[in-house]
């Protein structure tokens, strides 16, 4: 269903004007096409834009009314008002200039109320977005399914205590991995927004892991079978909607997978909020994944420090983004994954350029986090002092200690009198380093 876009018709398409630009609707620092340490700059990035927050959200909260007007919102979301939608999403990510979009089934589709007509309306929807593909150039970073918002999966869906509901949540996932291989994404994203519990005294945890072990290795042989050649990704997230989730953090997905023989087929999807949710810092939760060889893709956003919800706000702190693009430099940069923008506007923002504001000015910020931190790689000193606090373990001493048996190591110390002396961690100079490139 074609469908002629018509909401952002005001807002003209955003471009590169250099950093002295006064125009707000206007990128300072996200130049694409300039190269940073040997890539172009949208190859490093590989910005998307999410379909619910962006698209689908209403401004709903738990205290009051919708606050967006959005005309494809209004009313049912039939088979008219979610074509109507696609339309409007690919006609904002083209004039914001970003080469990716990511979506949940349920956000680019008709309601559904059953499974034949959910079956029905995701094929609507999947040739629909193929033609949108095929129109614009816009590519497919990731597709998931919602196994979260509708009422049957109130208590989980691959944890549900309910087979019927273990099986529909098999097939939202089943038909989405195979649109997102038909639309040619890059990745494939669970993310378990009720795979967790609210009390324990109802909660067999045993059975639920086994559970949700088990469908994702359903989903891995899936994806094998029908040849989709992207990245299976699992997005940590601490608690919220639910009192304890399964998926706590990064090094909590790592043991789950180690668990059920899944650490080499997937990786995660890191949430700048999420890690702020789960008591860490965007960077360590990063730095975690690669050290443990997860590292997949971003959801880029905030939260709010006098907030102990998920509020999803714009990133807008250039020096914790700089922090997040060393670990991402370190890690080798992204394979399949990118910074999808897993942010919403403010309930106040109601204008149809306010979604632009919050996205240019995002970009804005990671892109310039992203020359800072190419800066600091540059530069040396950082990568200089930290290798050099871990230089003993080259030397004589290091390679021993490295290579003795717990014997041999206590030997050693008592026939070279070993004494060691505190060494300093050079904190602050540290933070200061980091504040000169900021």
């Amino acid at each position: 269903m074609s469908v002629q876009p018509t909401y952002f018709a005001d807002i003209a398409p955003i471009a590169f004007k250099g950093a002295d630009s006064t125009d707000e609707l206007s990128y300072r620092f996200y130049d694409k096409d300039r190269v940073v340490l040997g890539k172009r700059m949208e190859d490093h990035l590989r910005f998307a834009v999410c379909f619910w927050h962006t698209f689908s959200w209403n401004g709903l909260d738990i205290f009051g009314a919708p606050t967006f007007g959005r005309p494809w919102l209004a009313g049912a979301m039939d088979s008219k008002a979610a074509a109507w939608k696609r339309a409007e999403g690919f006609d904002f990510i083209k004039k914001l200039g970003v080469p990716f979009y990511c979506f949940h089934d349920v956000d680019v589709m008709a309601a559904a109320t059953n499974a034949k007509e959910h079956t029905q309306y995701l094929a609507e929807a999947v040739d629909d977005l193929e033609r949108l593909q095929g129109e614009t150039g816009i590519k497919l970073l990731w597709g998931t399914a919602n196994l979260f918002s509708n009422p049957r999966f109130m208590s989980g869906g691959a944890t549900n205590p309910d087979p019927e509901v273990f099986a529909f949540g098999a097939l939202q996932v089943r038909q989405a991995l195979e649109a997102t291989n038909r639309l040619g994404g890059s990745n494939y994203v669970l993310w378990g927004g009720r795979e967790g519990y609210e009390t324990i005294l109802n909660t067999n945890l045993k059975k639920e892991l086994d559970q949700l072990g088990r469908f994702l290795n359903l989903v891995v042989e899936h994806k094998h079978k029908i040849g989709f050649k992207g990245t299976i990704l699992i997005e940590p997230k601490p608690h919220e909607p639910t009192k304890h989730q399964y998926d706590f953090d990064t090094a909590t997905v790592f043991g789950f997978l180690k668990n059920y023989g899944l650490e080499k087929e997937v990786k995660v999807n890191i949430e700048a909020n999420h890690a702020t949710l789960a008591g860490h810092t965007f960077e360590h939760e990063l730095a975690m994944a690669n050290a443990l060889g997860i590292f997949g893709s971003i959801d880029a956003n905030r939260g709010d420090h006098q907030n102990g919800w998920d509020t999803d706000q714009f990133p807008n702190s250039v020096e914790e983004i700089t922090l997040a693009m060393l670990e991402v430099f370190r890690a080798g940069g992204f394979k399949d994954g990118g910074f999808n923008f897993d942010s919403k506007v403010r309930r106040q923002s109601i204008d149809p350029a306010d979604l632009f504001y919050g996205h240019v000015g995002a970009i804005d910020v990671i892109a310039k986090g992203l020359l800072n931190a190419a800066a600091l790689i540059e530069d040396g000193r950082l990568d200089a002092l930290k290798k050099e606090r871990y230089a003993g373990w080259d030397g004589e001493i290091g390679q021993a200690v490295a290579k003795g048996s717990l014997a041999d190591i206590a030997d050693l110390v008592l026939a070279k009198d070993i004494n060691p002396k505190p060494k300093s961690g050079r904190q602050e100079r540290l933070e200061n380093l980091i504040n000169r490139f900021c």
